[in-house]
């Protein structure tokens, strides 16, 4: 009977503690909640859709996990999970959606947002009046000249003028007070700006210049249907054009006429930034030719470094050699220095006209290359450094991978009478090759989108001539899309470069598989 009795005391006892951690794990839930759905409609009501959704599926998901008993254990994964959602599903989801819309640098805000800065503007209807600003006792008043007469405005406070009431003009014989300087006009013009006078005839007047009031009216008005806009200047009626994501003229049939006027709006276009990449000759030629270099430089990029980092890892490895460990301390040395700042060394040392490599070339040989003029001997710059860059790292996993070859195969092929040469090919090259397969691949992946190294060193130039787009003939894949996007010359284009951006998603992620099955192929054949 104690030991029962104790047993619910003690229950009794801890019951209370239980209550108040729970208590306090949904009281702190529900504030997150409520927090993020606050946000959530904030960002909703400027328009931020998908920014919005986004905060949605990351509090639903962690209200779920950290709300049920039987999802609360992966709590400690759930700061992966909205990692990866916000660094990586969600931009892939954002851009592949861009490269369906017109969305560019005129081609920005809703449709609501763009009929709001159009109903914004104004234009000056209607005659124009001169005036003097005059300081008197208790502030300043404004005299309007109109047809011989003099009308004063009700005094105010320059410094706080009545932005958001109408000042009545009333008719005065003899103006009061000292006449303010240009001067001072200029010093508060914004202030002046913002009062609105009312004539006795009842036109609204703003001010229009340093010495001139003028009516101001709407330049457009929304109609009933609550999508044409109406000139009040021309008498024309606007529409949006739900193709370019314009308001353009229409005509008494309701035909799209003349030039469309900004600032547009994003729609849907469906597959036509995809149809532009392989129709638009100013496109499709240069995106082909950054294509196949893209493929060739990656390609060279893994060769060549893989071939010297092996070399040379062979070499510092050979046991004969003395001070082994000094030429591997000195090799690895590029690896360790920041790769933008060794770009930034090279484009100094490469310098047409003060570079020490052709001061170097024009002393020994009299020439003195073009190295980011010519196509050619760019792209051959930008090998050559990439190869600088990225040799240490494959020297390193040589080195390490050279450490796991028995050394029975050497002493067996040494017994046959085999040099080093045929060692080499028939024993390292052999051993070394399976084991990098998977890395080359990644590494492959990663030169294919080398945008740092291409933008700090030649900025994609030297640029093509005669296209749509910017573009330069060592331009990889990536930094194409990044011109496009952001240096585009007839406007930044996000909706073409979401397209390329897309289309390089699809390259990259095959690689990526193909690197995987071929991982799992190798493990279930050892």
């Amino acid at each position: 009977m104690q030991s029962v009795q104790g047993a619910g005391l003690l229950d009794s006892q801890e019951s209370p503690k239980l209550n108040y951690r729970k208590w306090l794990k949904w009281s702190l839930l529900g504030m997150i909640g409520s927090v993020n759905g606050y946000a959530t409609v904030l960002m909703y009501a400027q328009g931020e859709f998908p920014f919005a959704l986004l905060t949605v599926v990351l509090t639903a998901l962690a209200l779920y996990i950290f709300g049920s008993k039987k999802t609360y254990a992966h709590r400690y994964i759930y700061p992966g999970i909205a990692g990866m959602i916000v660094f990586i599903i969600f931009p892939l989801i954002y851009t592949v959606g861009l490269a369906f819309t017109n969305y560019s640098a005129s081609n920005q805000l809703s449709m609501e947002r763009a009929q709001s800065v159009l109903q914004q503007r104004s234009f000056l209807a209607g005659e124009s009046y001169g005036f003097d600003l005059y300081k008197v006792d208790n502030g300043h008043q404004l005299i309007i000249k109109a047809n011989g007469d003099l009308l004063a405005s009700d005094v105010f406070d320059l410094a706080n003028p009545p932005a958001d009431e109408q000042m009545n003009l009333r008719q005065v014989d003899v103006v009061q007070g000292e006449k303010e300087i240009i001067r001072t006009i200029v010093q508060n013009r914004a202030n002046l700006s913002s009062i609105e006078l009312g004539m006795p005839n009842g036109d609204e007047i703003r001010m229009s210049g340093l010495r001139k009031f003028a009516a101001e009216v709407p330049l457009f008005t929304l109609q009933d249907d609550g999508e044409t806009l109406l000139n009040n200047q021309t008498h024309q009626l606007f529409k949006p054009n739900m193709e370019i994501g314009f308001y353009q003229p229409v005509d008494d049939s309701g035909q799209f006429t003349d030039k469309p006027i900004s600032p547009g709006f994003v729609v849907g276009v469906g597959a036509a930034n995809f149809e532009r990449v392989m129709t638009d000759d100013g496109i499709k030629e240069p995106f082909f030719g950054i294509f196949i270099w893209t493929i060739v430089f990656a390609f060279l990029a893994v060769a060549l470094t893989l071939a010297l980092g092996m070399v040379l890892a062979c070499i510092v490895q050979w046991e004969p050699l003395k001070g082994s460990g000094i030429y591997r301390v000195l090799l690895i040395l590029p690896y360790a220095v920041p790769s933008f700042i060794s770009i930034l060394i090279f484009k100094g040392l490469f310098n047409q006209s003060f570079g020490e490599i052709n001061m170097l070339l024009e002393a020994m040989f009299g020439i003195k290359p073009s190295w980011f003029s010519d196509p050619i001997m760019a792209r051959v710059m930008v090998v050559m450094v990439n190869t600088w860059l990225g040799f240490p790292y494959m020297m390193i996993l040589c080195m390490g991978l050279l450490k796991s070859i028995p050394d029975d195969l050497y002493e067996a092929s040494a017994i046959d009478g085999a040099g080093p040469i045929q060692n080499f090919f028939n024993i390292t090259l052999p051993m070394l090759i399976k084991p990098l397969t998977p890395l080359l691949i990644a590494s492959f992946a990663f030169n294919f989108n080398n945008f740092v190294m291409i933008q700090l060193l030649t900025s994609g130039g030297p640029n093509m001539v005669g296209t749509s787009e910017p573009a330069g003939y060592t331009d990889l894949l990536v930094s194409y899309t990044y011109r496009i996007a952001f240096e585009g010359g007839g406007g930044q284009d996000f909706g073409l470069a979401g397209a390329i951006a897309t289309i390089i998603f699809l390259l990259v992620g095959g690689m990526a598989l193909l690197n995987l099955k071929f991982t799992n192929t190798k493990l279930e054949q050892d």
